[in-house]
This record gives structure tokens, sequence and C-alpha cells, in this order.
């Protein structure tokens, strides 16, 4: 029925726990997608663990767990791809997925042999608690212990709500290049957010942590201080003036406002939209497309960051990728399809949300690199403009770069000091103009808390930073006449 790979071994796992296959079945479910003739298959099988708590008025709301496992099964032939899924792991199961995927496909004239298939592995999270491990009733008490803290900054403070969220994904994939190659990642996250009532309303704010790590992300942050912070930040926004209108100077703190070159340009930058012409850097390959400030990276490999990947879901290693190097656009990112389509390597972005998706181009933790100017030199250059310490939601047109964002902690910039905190208003702009506006670029890199990257209906996590910097020219949507 199939042809086996030369050598059955068994799929990798980054801990010592059971593979999430046979080897045998993986070869197996291979033969069957390449029954057709098709130019490439895949397996995907997942398993993943979550659990998580959420505190809301002085009482727990929820507690939950979950499983899921299941195998999606891509295959393309030519220009036309074919997928399925399942969680019935029976080699049966498999097999018809495998011929539903080869059929959707439209193949070629016959079957193509399995080649040998060449381990690969991920580095896998380094977890030291595996949250599996802790008990409920811990977890509970970081959400209480954060609600007491941020209630006892002031009696202004009259809703707090926290939530503390795990995960654990194993995975493995293979593919007909002969790729065999697994990982195993954990991450662990915790958020609090505070509601402030005075005279001018209600006011929020909020602080959350995460890594790729496990439950020692609690010896790294004390959940009280990080509470603290969140209600103060309310607090602090009880005095804000209203937002000033207009076009002006805009110094973008440390951490934060990595999300507005993540959606304004890190999309841009991704190679499918490049080759649908779906992007205002398609072409530009060479060209300076930002002030000769701007080094705008995107790596996987970042130690423990959210976005971090020992592999990416197709099995190709993670790398650091310079996108824009001294203002000149260097390369794009790639995932395994776009770049067989162009006859190169993957630079290890192909992500996909669950073993029912297929995997596209994705960031990992994308970044503006840091410069070498002191951050309260930034500030003192500009006479009248605004200070952006967190930016919130906002709409991106990816084809054109044109974007809003929310301003939810900012503050007033006069005669070079950070004066008075601005109620909440709009940042309006177009992501590849500010590229080459930037005019300052500070020496206090950061990343910014986790994030999830949303693409075509599909969420993964993804990181991102930068240090502080100056963009000579922004429209602040306030409401200041």
């Amino acid at each position: 029925m199939t042809s086996r790979h030369q050598s059955a071994t068994a799929a990798p796992s980054a801990t010592d726990s059971e593979p999430l296959l046979p080897a045998e079945l993986v070869s197996d479910v291979l033969g069957a997608a390449l029954e057709t003739g098709a130019d490439f298959a895949e397996v995907f099988a997942e398993d993943v663990t979550r659990s998580g708590a959420y505190f809301d008025d002085g009482r727990v709301e929820s507690l939950s767990s979950d499983r899921d496992r299941g195998v999606g099964i891509r295959v393309v032939s030519g220009e036309s791809t074919g997928f399925a899924h399942t969680s019935n792991l029976t080699a049966d199961g498999l097999l018809r997925a495998a011929r539903t995927a080869a059929a959707a496909a439209k193949g070629g004239s016959g079957p193509r042999p399995v080649p040998g298939l060449q381990r690969r592995n991920g580095s896998g999270s380094t977890v030291d608690v595996q949250p599996t491990d802790v008990a409920k009733a811990t977890k509970v008490e970081l959400l209480t212990r954060a609600n007491e803290a941020a209630r006892s900054t002031g009696d202004a403070i009259t809703q707090v709500s926290a939530r503390y969220g795990d995960s654990r994904r194993r995975f493995l994939v293979a593919n007909s290049d002969g790729v065999l190659a697994g990982d195993d990642r954990t991450r662990t996250l915790f958020s609090v957010s505070c509601v402030a009532s005075g005279d001018t309303g209600l006011q929020t704010g909020s602080e959350t942590i995460g890594h790729t790590i496990g439950f020692e992300l609690f010896d790294r942050y004390d959940v009280e201080e990080l509470a603290r912070r969140a209600a103060n930040r309310a607090l602090t926004k009880l005095e804000a003036r209203p937002a000033p209108s207009g076009t002006m100077p805009v110094v973008i703190g440390p951490g934060s406002g990595g999300v507005l070159f993540h959606e304004a340009c890190g999309h841009g930058l991704e190679a499918d939209l490049i080759r649908k012409g779906a992007s205002t850097f398609a072409g530009r390959l060479g060209e300076m497309v930002a002030s000769p400030l701007v080094t705008l990276v995107d790596d996987g490999t970042m130690g423990d960051e959210w976005g971090h990947l020992g592999i990416d879901d197709e099995g190709n290693p993670t790398n650091r990728n310079v996108l824009i190097e001294n203002g000149v656009l260097v390369d794009y990112m790639w995932d395994g399809l776009q770049a067989r389509k162009e006859g190169r390597a993957s630079s290890g972005n192909g992500r996909r949300e669950s073993y029912r998706h297929l995997p596209m181009v994705r960031m990992t933790n994308t970044f503006l690199a840091p410069g070498d100017t002191d951050p309260d030199d930034i500030i003192a250059s500009v006479d009248h403009g605004v200070y952006i310490a967190r930016f919130g939601g906002g709409q991106v047109n990816t084809a054109s770069g044109d974007f809003t964002f929310g301003m939810v902690e900012a503050y007033l910039i006069e005669d070079g000091r950070i004066t008075a905190p601005l109620r909440e208003g709009q940042l309006i702009g177009n992501g590849p103009k500010v590229l080459t506006q930037i005019e300052a670029v500070g020496n206090d890199f950061q990343m910014g808390p986790p994030g999830t990257c949303g693409k075509d209906g599909q969420g993964v996590p993804a990181g991102m930073g930068v240090p502080t910097l100056k963009v000579s020219e922004l429209t602040v949507g306030g409401t200041a006449a």
C-alpha cells in the first residue's frame, strides 16, 4: 500500500513522553497522502493541554482545564492544496484523512515513494516547574493576592479582575521532503486589570506578563507589584487631561510600542502578502524604505520570549531574520510553501494556530533594534508633543499600512518634559511612512507584553518590542479644543 521510509525512527519529542504517533504510522500516512502523485505532503500531530483561572469582583469566576489532540494533513499539487484534519488517531482515521486531502489537491500521475525521514528536534521550552504539577489552589492564590494589592492602593479602585493561564503544546511534523521534527512548548501568563472611579468617570489600568516557561514565571515577577502598578496607572488617569488633536511629534516608549510595527509594518513583510502584491513592500528589496536608524528584526530564537519557537510548525529551525537593516529592505519572512515557490529556504516563519489550520507565514518576536540615544535626550528634543507609554487595540490596512491605534497610557510633552497624563485617544498614521519619519532611537530596548497575532482567522503567540523612539509627526486624535 505504501513505501515505508528506510529507517523507522521513533517520532521525536522534546521530552521523555511517549511519541505522539508511531514512526511507522507516520510513514504510512505520508504514503497515503502521496498516492496521487502530489508534489508535497505533510503530517502535523499535536497534543495541547491548557488550564486557566479568572477572578473578578472579589471572587473566582471560573477555573478551566482542557486537552486537545489531533492531526492535520496537507497535500500540495502545483497551485492546489488539499487539507484534512481529524481527532481520530487510529490508523484507519488517519489514512482516511490523508486520502481526503490528496483527493482535494487534485494530484499528479501516480504514487510517490516516502523518503527517509531525518530527525530534527526543536529545543523545547526551558521549564523548571510544569504548571500541571501546581495545585489549582496555588494558582488561585496568585489572583487573590493581586486583587488585595490592587485594592490597597486607594478607595478609588472600584473593580479588579485577574487572569492566570498556562499551556503545554507538544507536536510532531513529518513531510515528503524527509523532515521528521518535534517540539514541546510551555507558556505561562498572568494579567491584572483595574478600574478607578472619579470625577472624570471610569479609568482603567492593566499589566500583563507572559513567557515561554513554566510556573517559575512567578519567581521572576511579584503579582502584588504588578497589581499595584496597574492600579496606580488607573488612578493617575483620573487626573488626565483631554488628549490634544492634530499633527505633532510623538515619542513612543519602550516595550508596548512594538505592536505598532508588528501590525503596521510586520504583516507587510510576510512573503504570502508580498507574492500576492498586497503589500507596499513588494518588489522593493534593496531599497531604502526607512530611516537609516531603523533595523527591524523578527527572531524566533529569543530565549523565553512569548514568540519563541524551537522550530516552526513546519519543522524548520527558527532564525534571527533581519528584515530592514539601517533603513534598507533586505528580506521578507518565509514559510515552507512560499519558499518552495521561490526556490529558497524557509526563514522558520511557518506557523498555525492548531492541527485544524493550515500553516502560513507569521511573525514570531518582531522588534525595532536599539539605537544609541539616551531616552531623556529624545524627550528633551520635543517642545510640544505626546509620549505614548502603552498602546491599545487598533485597525490596520495591511496593503497600505494605514493604521489607527488606541493610546491607553499617554502623556503630554511640554518644553522637553513629560507633564500631564492624557485621556485615551487615537494615533493615526501609515506604517511604511512612520519608518521614514523616525528621528531618534533610544538605547533602552524592551520587549512588550505578550501578544496574540491574528491573521486569516488564526491567532498565534507573538512577541513585540521597541526602544524609546521619536517620530517626527503623527496625527493624534484627541478631544482637546
